[in-house]
């Protein structure tokens, strides 16, 4: 069962009107209409269709593999089971890049999307980035950043399978592959 904090925030939601409300509330602005369509970045485990067309109901119109320059991919949140399990996240680190799988979505999705990652709210935040697609062509993206401790942690084999199967399946990189499959899931 959900809580009803979650429950609130995914039947705010699927209204725009009161999603404008909910994001002003929390010093955030929701911009354009229902129907425009935005860029998502993802590089953790929405990169894997259980999660991201299963999980989250997302329909995305369009994807393809992309990447952020001057962030590299950490493992520095807290996860459940709590000291077990990182999940993935981003920090700034000049000369560095991180390749996920780019959604085409509307932002009626976007804010769907928000609601099932705690955005607004005091983990995640939305960060608006340029990224490039697999041929080079920029695209402005939102992605998900949070405010994450300085220790690395480690994923679960689990959430670690996720990243990896997304990957192979969105054609991303050999070379971002081998690294995914160098990190060290939880114990």
């Amino acid at each position: 069962m959900r809580p009803p904090w979650q429950i609130l925030r995914r039947r705010i939601a699927r209204s725009w009107g009161l999603s404008k409300l909910w994001y002003r509330l929390h010093g955030l602005r929701l911009e354009g209409s229902p129907d425009d369509e935005v860029w998502y970045f993802a590089f953790g485990a929405n990169m894997h269709d259980s999660a991201f067309r299963e999980r989250r109901a997302m329909r995305p119109r369009e994807y393809r593999a992309g990447r952020i320059l001057g962030y590299r991919l950490r493992f520095n949140l807290e996860g459940r089971p709590k000291g077990r399990a990182a999940p993935a996240n981003i920090s700034a680190h000049p000369g560095s890049e991180v390749w996920g799988v780019l959604y085409r979505i509307s932002r009626k999705d976007l804010v769907w999307l928000d609601s099932t990652e705690g955005v607004p709210g005091s983990r995640y935040r939305p960060l608006w980035i340029e990224a490039e697609d697999a041929e080079s062509r920029r695209l402005g993206a939102v992605t998900y950043i949070a405010q994450g401790g300085s220790e690395e942690g480690n994923p679960s084999l689990r959430y670690l399978t996720l990243l990896r199967e997304g990957a192979r399946a969105h054609g991303l990189p050999e070379q971002w592959i081998r690294y995914l499959e160098g990190i060290k899931p939880a114990e």
